[in-house]
């Protein structure tokens, strides 16, 4: 049965984005920062279209990711924010189903990524990604608002952070939107490089 993860790339006060982010600004100020770490991998940089790049413990760890996804779940804000950036052949090669509140018709890109867009919530979403998943796993790359959503609804199974050794002092926050109540999550694996330590949790 596929699972369904999360991961995301945290700072360590806890913002995924910096101050003022928006579609001009998709990770808000200095929130770039966050994500130094992947650019120069081998494993991040193929499904971008780009050659090269280094062969590390963190490209393994990216690799292990992008091998086993075989759907993505995101929010609309992500999907605004991204698309220009990720242009005519997105790095998901997958079907990729964005929960919003437009309705909009399937948006079909090179590569075999295919954006739809779901608007019965991000449970149906879930539900869609897990059948075209193809044996593999669901990822959620964000936002905040709907890896929340999943875990505060018990259909997340596992987290992976990469956190990074820096703070950002304001900005979009993971865990904001929780519903209140505790919640145990359990560490499975911990990495650390010189750039990120990567926090794997599982739920159950």
């Amino acid at each position: 049965m596929a699972q369904v993860f999360a991961e995301i790339s945290m700072s360590l006060d806890g913002y995924i984005a910096g101050p003022d982010d928006g579609v001009d600004n998709p990770l808000g100020d200095h929130g770039e920062r966050l994500h130094e770490w992947v650019y120069g991998l081998a494993s991040w940089r193929a499904p971008h279209g780009l050659t090269g790049g280094e062969q590390n413990r963190d490209a393994e760890v990216v690799h292990e990711s992008v091998e086993r996804t075989g759907s993505v779940v995101m929010g609309r804000r992500m999907f605004d924010s991204g698309e220009g950036p990720w242009g005519d052949e997105p790095p998901f090669h997958a079907p990729v189903f964005v929960v919003t509140h437009r309705p909009a018709e399937d948006l079909l890109k090179q590569g075999g990524t295919t954006f739809h867009f779901v608007t019965e919530g991000v449970e149906e979403a879930l539900r869609r990604a897990k059948e075209v998943a193809g044996g593999k796993d669901v990822s959620v790359p964000g936002g905040a608002q709907v890896i929340d959503q999943l875990l505060g609804a018990g259909l997340l199974d596992a987290l992976q952070i990469h956190l990074v050794p820096v703070l950002l002092g304001g900005g979009v926050r993971l865990f904001d939107t929780l519903p209140a109540g505790l919640r145990e999550l359990k560490a499975t694996r911990v990495i650390a490089s010189p750039e990120v330590t990567h926090l794997r949790l599982h739920t159950a």
